[in-house]
């Protein structure tokens, strides 16, 4: 393992301010998309609601959400504030995996990975969300640091260190728990130079944090076929989309990827580590999905730092001039990616819902009485949540709720069995349907559709993208 030079201690500055520099642009163009909403709903929880929910779904995610909670105390909930987190962990993300380069290998290489890292539209694709991602990297790749610290120089305080940030990443993100298998790995193989006994204590710095995250994972297994419902057995092909999905663009991901094993070639043993905190959480995550329904390459971006740690070996082959200007054309085919990412969240980038709009043209027409209906309500769409998003307060009122999502302490809400009678005394109601609509009340399924079509009739039709919004008249 090598170690930074006088002169470059600090060239961490470089891709840590690139990083946030591309990452803060157009942070809050792309409106927040269904994921960032049941962020955004769960953190304006109270802390005794996000424990109801955490119990019936998504507790993988509570640390998370508790989190998210304090901070939008402090901050606000702007798009801008929600999303902010996350850009500022894969600017940090930049300036550890520069260092991580520079502790294993030299300088050069921990520059031209934070610099490649930097670029990629899937850095300003997960640094520009609300979701626990890229505060997942950040923490994979400081776990990796100070694994790397401890082994060199072992002492408990070191080893203390390890199991904090190790315990947070499992809090933060359960699937990067995967990247210890590659930590084994390296323990195991380490040098028997120096003071002994260096597994046992990576064991032992590991006990705390399997005991304070077994719950959580006990928790999180039970609710699993709800929590990820919607994701498909995994396919060997998904295994050659995943550098596309990881680096948000399919062109950039494959630049890394033979960047990396280019890297790996020349490093040799040397590559140990980052390639299998690349290749083991991949392997390991297919393995599981073969069994049960858990691929989802976002879930992977932890491992994105350690692949351009490769790829700046790689890059370090040919002068420092001809290696930035290849940083510099992944950067330049990732441009038409950035731009679409900056205009929407959602996959395909045709997929746009648009609840911002939606909600406009319900604020621009309400009047005092006005109610608001929702179909289909329990959907990952969030159609009320993202009207709520925007609306605030200003919203009409939801008429057919009897149970919110925090009482019922759940992502949705729950109705009225009799929706006929809940609609009583309202005299117009802003139908809000998913997917694109001629007749918005033949799209409504069940009671509440009945209900609709026996009491109402469309005055107006608004198509916006992903749903359509009607308002209906006695």
């Amino acid at each position: 393992m090598g170690g930074p030079d006088r002169t470059g201690r600090l060239v961490w500055i470089v891709p840590t301010l690139l990083t946030l520099t591309v990452v803060l642009a157009g942070i809050d163009h792309a409106q927040p998309w269904r994921d960032e909403l049941a962020t955004w709903s769960a953190a304006s929880r109270s802390p005794a609601d996000l424990v109801r929910l955490a119990g019936t779904i998504d507790a993988a995610t509570s640390p998370y959400y508790l989190f998210m909670h304090a901070w939008v105390a402090v901050f606000g909930d702007s798009v801008t504030a929600l999303r902010l987190p996350a850009a500022l962990a894969m600017a940090a993300t930049a300036g550890l995996t520069t260092l991580l380069g520079q502790r294993l290998f030299d300088t050069r290489v921990g520059l031209l990975a934070g610099l490649l890292f930097a670029v990629l539209p899937g850095t300003s694709r997960y640094g520009q969300e609300a979701r626990p991602y890229a505060l997942a990297t950040l923490l994979a790749v400081l776990a990796t640091l100070l694994l790397v610290e401890a082994l060199a120089r072992p002492g408990w305080t070191r080893w203390a260190g390890y199991a904090a940030v190790v315990a947070a990443l499992g809090l933060t993100h359960l699937v990067a728990l995967t990247l210890l298998a590659a930590h084994a790995v390296a323990v195991l193989t380490t040098r028997r130079t120096g003071p002994p006994n260096r597994q046992l204590r990576w064991v032992l710095a590991l006990l705390p944090s399997a005991l304070l995250l077994a719950p959580l994972v006990l928790l999180a297994r039970t609710q699993r076929s709800r929590q990820l419902d919607w994701v498909q057995a995994v396919r060997p092909d998904d295994l050659a989309a995943l550098a596309g999905g990881v680096a948000q663009s399919g062109v950039v991901g494959g630049v890394l990827v033979g960047l990396a094993a280019l890297g790996a070639a020349r490093l040799g043993r040397r590559a140990l580590l980052p390639g299998l905190a690349v290749l083991l959480p991949v392997l390991l995550l297919f393995a599981a999905g073969l069994a049960v329904p858990l691929w989802v390459p976002r879930y992977l971006v932890f491992v994105v730092p350690f692949a351009c740690l490769l790829a700046g070996a790689a890059l370090t082959a040919v002068p420092l001039p001809p290696a930035l200007a290849v940083v510099a054309l992944a950067g330049l085919l990732g441009l038409p990616d950035q731009a679409a990412l900056r205009r929407t969240h959602e996959w395909p980038r045709n997929a746009t819902v648009d609840y911002r709009g939606a909600a406009r043209i319900v604020a621009d027409g309400q009047r005092p009485g006005d109610a608001v209906v929702y179909s289909p309500r329990e959907s990952w769409l969030f159609l009320d949540v993202g009207l709520a998003y925007h609306l605030g307060e200003r919203r009409p009122r939801d008429v057919l709720v009897v149970e919110d999502q925090a009482h019922r302490g759940d992502l949705w809400a729950t109705e009225c069995a009799r929706p006929g009678e809940c609609l009583a005394g309202v005299d117009r109601v802003w139908l809000v349907v998913s997917g694109r609509r001629d007749d918005p009340l033949a799209a409504v399924a069940g009671a509440k559709g009945d209900a609709l079509r026996d009491g109402f009739t469309v005055e107006r039709i608004w198509p916006r993208p992903g749903l359509t919004v009607a308002l209906l008249t006695r």
